[in-house]
């Protein structure tokens, strides 16, 4: 594919400011703006001294409620080093609350939209960008409010919309609970929860009396299946091979017990509070009948077969027991804030770990469905990359990702979006953008990892 001059020509630059200045932070010719919006939320832009007219409004990822919370206008100080220094302007709030703050984050990104116009000048063109819940608020952007952007990126974002992605979360938690069948689990709140530390910490007891056993470990892994966690875990090692059962069981249960638990049977709480009530159900649904297209149906088998238990009989007995219903008012609040995909105004690029444990992959296949058949193929492209972990993406992938945006806004149409010729973009980067910040927080090396893919059904 190539990059074309907007990027290419600052990367000679860009590198010596990567490896010889004290810290990218630190550019010059960058005026700040910074200040408090109406509702109480904070913003942040830059622009530097060569703006190009174009602004990248960027919509951050969920914040746990108590955790620090400041306006942020970008991913990752690399990508953000490089974009200022080709010319493009940042902007993003800190929306005014923590938590799932969608009807919060839209209106505020708006407001930073005036307040740039106001003290910077109307940019040439606005896209909005985001990862993981920015993902999601990123497209309501576009799809609300049109006029006011060319164009959108969507990275590892929630695109099932937050009804289904909700609705999926309960699959797992009511699976969990059912099967566990001790006394501990049959107190566990899978919705309408009343103390959130208290639940969460239920829940993890049980989980940990049910991994030591090999029928334990089968259920867990079928309540993981069904929320599609991936059998991989790790973003800078392989994926464990198909023969190694336990392997992959083992990498579905730690992306269990690291992100289903706590959003599950915790954060789910503050959640029902904004909404007046549980917006989940799980009425109507066959766990039997889902089963034929679960993803990891054969894995699910063999784990079964394994622990000599009867998995039929386990999903029976889940279509047997009474349901959860949400209510009314709390799912029209999910509904409006936000489900995605009923227009697409704009260009829209996507790109997806294939190994996302926590938005899984198939939120992918569910937006790609949702949207108008007649537009989708002029608007709309989806990218992968081949490795595990949530927004699991190099500074080089991302770059290479919005040089195919901007290059579609520009002409009017796709260029080749070969995964090979990325791939081969993605390299001229260098090492200092082909890398990926580890468990261990350490910096490693990672190639680049486009892929062609076809994500799964999303369940919900």
């Amino acid at each position: 594919m190539g990059r074309t001059t907007t990027f290419a020509t600052v990367l000679l630059v860009f590198t010596a400011l990567l490896f010889f200045s004290p810290g990218v932070s630190a550019q010059a010719g960058i005026t700040m703006h910074s200040d408090v919006l109406a509702d109480g939320a904070t913003y942040l832009i830059e622009v530097p001294a060569n703006w190009n007219g174009t602004l990248f409004l960027y919509s951050h990822g969920y914040v746990t409620p108590g955790a620090a919370n400041p306006a942020t206008d970008v991913g990752d100080p690399a990508t953000r080093a490089f974009m200022l220094e080709s010319g493009f302007a940042l902007a993003g709030s800190s929306y005014a609350t923590t938590g799932w703050a969608v009807q919060q984050a839209l209106p505020d990104q708006i407001e930073v939209l005036e307040i740039f116009s106001r003290i910077v000048g109307h940019p040439h063109r606005t896209i909005a960008w985001g990862h993981s819940l920015g993902g999601l608020i990123s497209i309501g952007l576009v799809e609300r409010h049109p006029d006011r952007f060319d164009g959108a990126f969507s990275m590892c974002g929630m695109l099932a919309g937050s009804e289904s992605t909700w609705n999926q979360l309960l699959d797992s938690e009511f699976i969990f609970k059912v099967l566990s069948n001790t006394a501990a689990s049959n107190l566990l709140q899978p919705a309408n929860i009343t103390d959130p530390d208290a639940n969460l910490r239920a829940a993890q007891r049980v989980f940990n009396d049910a991994r030591i056993t090999q029928a334990g470990r089968a259920r867990l892994a079928l309540a993981a299946a069904f929320g599609e966690e991936p059998t991989w875990d790790s973003a800078t090692a392989d994926p464990p091979p198909l023969p190694d059962l336990n392997g992959r069981i083992a990498a579905m249960l730690k992306s269990f017990e690291q992100n289903v638990l706590p959003a599950g049977f915790g954060a789910r709480q503050e959640l029902e509070l904004r909404a007046g009530g549980n917006p989940s159900t799980n009425v109507g649904e066959s766990y039997l009948s889902a089963f034929r297209t679960l993803p990891q149906r054969d894995l699910i088998v063999n784990a079964y077969k394994a622990a000599g238990l009867d998995l039929e009989a386990d999903l029976r007995a889940l279509d047997a027991t009474p349901r959860i219903p949400a209510d009314p008012q709390a799912a029209a609040y999910l509904k409006e804030n936000t489900n995605v995909g009923d227009t697409l105004p704009v260009p829209v690029l996507t790109m997806h770990t294939i190994a996302d444990p926590l938005i899984p992959v198939e939120h992918e296949r569910n937006y790609s469905e949702a949207v108008p058949v007649e537009v989708r193929a002029s608007h709309l492209r989806q990218l992968f990359v081949k490795r595990a972990g949530h927004c699991a993406f190099t500074s080089a992938e991302t770059l290479v990702a919005l040089e195919s945006l901007l290059e579609r806004m520009r002409n009017g149409s796709w260029s080749n979006l070969d995964p090979e010729d990325l791939n081969e973009s993605a390299r001229e980067y260098g090492e200092g953008l082909n890398s990926f910040v580890s468990d261990d927080r350490e910096s490693a090396p990672v190639p680049p990892s486009f892929i062609e893919y076809v994500p799964k059904a999303f369940l919900r």
